[in-house]
């Protein structure tokens, strides 16, 4: 594997010393519903160079633009999942995403419509495109 393959792993130790943050740091990024890990069947998680970029760039984030936790929550919030997915009209009625609430779709398993429920946020278009940002802005306003 080279370091540019987006499937090497890492374990979260690894991605504390190779960014010179603290492993909780990154725990509360999940916690805060702002990072998505995978989890080995033992419970520990796993980090790929997709991952190790987005964390990055929520280093960036708070550092470089000023923001907390809390607002990068909001500009998540703010892509049109409901385009990136797409979903369906009838979907959009009971979807709080769409309806505006402050958190990304992906935080409100629970409340969002069935047929998006069952899948791995993970693996999802929206998630993936969020944590790509370089184009985060473009994506917000649905940019082609």
């Amino acid at each position: 594997m080279t370091a540019d393959n987006p499937r090497m792993h890492y374990k979260i130790g690894e991605i504390s010393r190779k960014l010179n943050i603290s492993v909780e740091t990154i725990r509360m990024y999940e916690r805060e519903g702002i990072l998505l890990t995978n989890k080995t069947s033992q419970g520990q998680r796993v980090f790929n160079n997709d991952d190790l970029k987005w964390i990055r760039c929520i280093r960036r984030l708070i550092k470089d633009e000023g923001l907390n936790l809390e607002g990068i929550r909001r500009l998540l919030a703010l892509m049109p999942c409901w385009k990136l997915r797409p979903c369906q009209l009838e979907e959009l009625e009971d979807c709080p995403a769409f309806h505006g609430d402050l958190r990304p779709c992906w935080t409100m398993k629970p409340e969002i419509p069935e047929s998006c429920r069952g899948k791995n946020c993970r693996c999802c278009n929206v998630y993936t495109s969020a944590t790509q940002c370089e184009n985060l802005k473009d994506i917000i306003y649905h940019r082609d």
